[in-house]
């Protein structure tokens, strides 16, 4: 059956841009299906959605756009539309994946809109801002950003090269085929950080033993979003939230943290859920001049060049321990939080950079001061990496799972 590609763009000041990159579309077999989200002109080829509709379910006329020539309120407009048309037609069947190119608005609107789409419907962002910081456009999505390297504006000799090798990137992904699994096994959601990969690898090898397919996240805050979000649209049987580092960061202002609204999905969902404050006993931060100066004379780790982890300390750490209190007492399924006091990572150990007994005690300390006394806590004299704390961790897990708590 042939592939349908989603083109979005302005057809009035990107029209030839854009029909150069459906010729090429075509070029390769695959159908388009093109989207007017330009406000300015006339578009410069007909498309299957015009500017019109895309106005209406933004909620202004086109015409009322036109005559205000308010670019500000056009791209706020044309970009709740945008998101709104994809979403529908999509779920009408009318494509197979999209393309969009742009510079700062178009990919706003670009971006927005493929965010609206299900993981695993291709993506392509063809855009100016490709190469800074695309965490406000990506979020959570698996949108694949392409660096446009010369601004959207004409055809030349490297756009033309730039588009046509778009063309070619979401054709592919259109046209490849994920293979069948014979057996969809439930999935556990658990997140990881370099200094708990071996606590991981053991519980996940444990759990996929025992009949579940494991989903790892990186808790590097977007690892964490993305993971809230999955067990939102009820991917996961359960969680095994072995590395909550997002949490320190959030008090700490460091530069990987998921928001406040880490560990709701879990809770709201009502599906079992371990945790552990793996990593908790550092905040992250980039290059060691990154580092906020009121944070001079605290205890630094360089972990990488550019990555510098901050020793938290007893006040922040209880401070911790009293959100995953309040987190877990919203809980509408069963929760067990296991504590390793010999060392919350790698490098919280005896003899090891950020070993603090006193700090790790303070997290149990206000984590006790508010939790619900009927949600069990273990304490372990373990390493979060030690065989032993991780496949029991991995083992509570599996009985939570077979008994519904």
């Amino acid at each position: 059956m042939k592939k349908t590609v989603a083109i979005l763009g302005a057809l009035d000041t990107k029209g030839a841009e854009f029909e150069f990159l459906k010729n090429e579309i075509e070029k390769r077999g695959c159908g388009t299906f093109v989207i007017n989200s330009g406000v300015l002109g006339e578009a410069l080829f007909t498309p299957d959605v015009s500017a019109e509709e895309v106005a209406q379910a933004g909620g202004t006329p086109l015409s009322e756009l036109v005559e205000k020539q308010d670019r500000g309120e056009a791209v706020k407009v044309m970009t709740k539309g945008s998101a709104t048309v994809v979403s529908k037609y999509h779920e009408e069947g009318k494509f197979d994946g999209i393309i969009s190119m742009g510079g700062g608005g178009g990919t706003a609107m670009g971006t927005s809109a493929m965010r609206q789409l299900p993981v695993g419907v291709p993506k392509v962002m063809v855009t100016t801002i490709a190469s800074g910081d695309t965490s406000p456009y990506v979020g959570t999505s698996d949108i694949n950003m392409f660096p446009s390297i010369v601004d959207v504006a004409g055809l030349n000799r490297i756009s033309r090269t730039i588009y046509t090798n778009a063309a070619g990137a979401i054709c592919g992904m259109v046209m490849g085929e994920v293979e069948e699994v014979p057996e969809e096994k439930p999935l556990i959601a658990a997140t990881m950080f370099g200094n708990t990969t071996v606590a991981v690898e053991h519980a996940r090898e444990i759990l996929e033993e025992n009949g579940y397919e494991v989903l790892v996240f990186h808790a590097t805050g977007t690892g964490g979003r993305t993971m809230e979000m999955l067990v939102d649209e009820g991917y996961f049987a359960g969680v095994l939230d072995l590395t909550t580092t997002e949490w320190a960061d959030e008090v700490c202002g460091g530069v990987l943290s998921a928001g406040g609204e880490r560990m709701d999905a879990a809770a709201n969902a009502g599906i079992p859920q371990v945790v552990t404050p793996a990593c908790i006993d550092m905040a992250n931060f980039w290059a060691r001049d990154t580092v906020p100066d009121k944070y001079a004379d605290r205890l630094f780790y360089e972990w990488a060049p550019n990555i510098t982890l901050m020793r938290t300390n007893p006040e922040e750490n209880e401070k911790i321990g009293k959100i995953f209190a309040r987190k877990f007492n919203t809980s509408s399924g069963p929760v067990a939080v296991f504590v390793p006091m010999g060392g919350f990572s790698q490098i919280d150990a005896p003899e090891k950079p950020f070993w603090w007994p006193e700090a790790n005690q303070a997290f149990v300390d206000g984590l006790k001061s508010e939790l619900n006394p009927e949600i069990p806590v273990v304490i372990s004299d373990k390493n979060v990496n030690d065989p032993e704390f991780s496949g029991q961790v991995a083992q509570k897990l599996l009985e939570m799972l077979s008994t519904g708590g």
